[in-house]
């Protein structure tokens, strides 16, 4: 599908599982074609307090991707070829304190990137299949999530009755294994907050595109370091957050609801003065 960028099918975007969009009445599925091959499934396309949102299920249905075969590229290619400029991006993520026990909601202000072997740039001089070489550019990632996606994310969680930790670390493992206690205890040791597998390269793709970026991460377990035991188990997590996917999907409607109409911070400026070379994406 390609889109007439005037006229965006949707303006917010949400990348999560299809629990998030299930109860939402006349969905549109899109399907798009990107120059980084197939995003993890269709879009879905709804509406949420007279805002047109797209969904992204990240792993597609079914839970069929593992985190390190995510196609990170294509899914945010083609959330902004749908004109979509402001992204939420919940994750299921472990929790690296003992205060952080599962079902607390945190919204990082910073990640750490401990994944291997993950494509994290659209500018690696490589040609599409158009044959546009895209030039390398640097773009700033000193803080990579949104403020004002950020701040709304925190005012509707609190709306819902849903006390957030503002702020914190993300460190991102490549996973699909969840950690051993080494790696636990000394990703404490480093001061970060929360562990998970997909929050990156999302938010650095994003910043690339000139799009905000907010990550809500859920605690589904305390991570093998802080805990005791056999360590945390996939079903265990599953079932964490199915008891709180309701609550979930309550902050990010409420959020959705609130977020900027008219974009002003440092995302929506991340491109000022480059080139991209991108097909589709302009460069100031």
């Amino acid at each position: 599908m390609t889109t007439d960028q005037s006229t965006p099918v949707a303006d917010l975007g949400v990348i999560g599982g299809s629990g998030l969009y299930a109860l939402l009445e006349d969905v549109t599925e899109v399907r798009v074609d990107t120059p980084y091959g197939a995003p993890s499934d269709a879009l879905f396309i709804g509406e949420v307090a007279g805002r047109r949102v797209a969904f992204l299920p990240r792993h597609g249905r079914g839970h069929a991707l593992p985190p390190h075969r995510i196609n990170y590229r294509a899914n945010l290619w083609a959330l902004h070829s749908l004109g979509v400029r402001q992204v939420l991006g919940p994750c299921a993520v472990g929790g690296l304190r003992p205060e952080y026990g599962p079902g607390t909601l945190l919204v990082p202000d910073q990640f750490v990137d401990r994944t291997s072997g993950r494509t994290q740039t659209f500018y690696d001089g490589l040609p599409l299949p158009d044959g546009t070489v895209p030039e390398v550019v640097h773009v700033s990632m000193a803080d990579p999530y949104c403020p004002a996606g950020r701040r709304v994310a925190l005012g509707a969680a609190r709306e819902a009755a849903w006390e957030p930790v503002d702020g914190g670390t993300l460190v991102v493992v490549e996973g699909p294994r969840f950690s051993t206690r080494a790696e636990s205890r000394w990703f404490t040791a480093s001061g970060w907050s929360v562990v998970g597998m997909t929050g990156h390269p999302e938010a650095a793709l994003a910043r690339e595109l000139g799009l905000c970026y907010t990550s809500l991460t859920l605690v589904t377990d305390l991570d093998a370091g802080v805990e005791s035991g056999a360590g945390v188990t996939h079903t265990e997590v599953l079932e964490v957050f199915a008891r709180n996917v309701d609550r979930l999907r309550t902050v990010l409607f409420k959020a959705l609801a609130s977020l900027p109409a008219t974009r002003d911070c440092v995302c929506s400026r991340a491109l000022d003065g480059l080139t991209t070379g991108l097909p589709g994406v302009p460069g100031a």
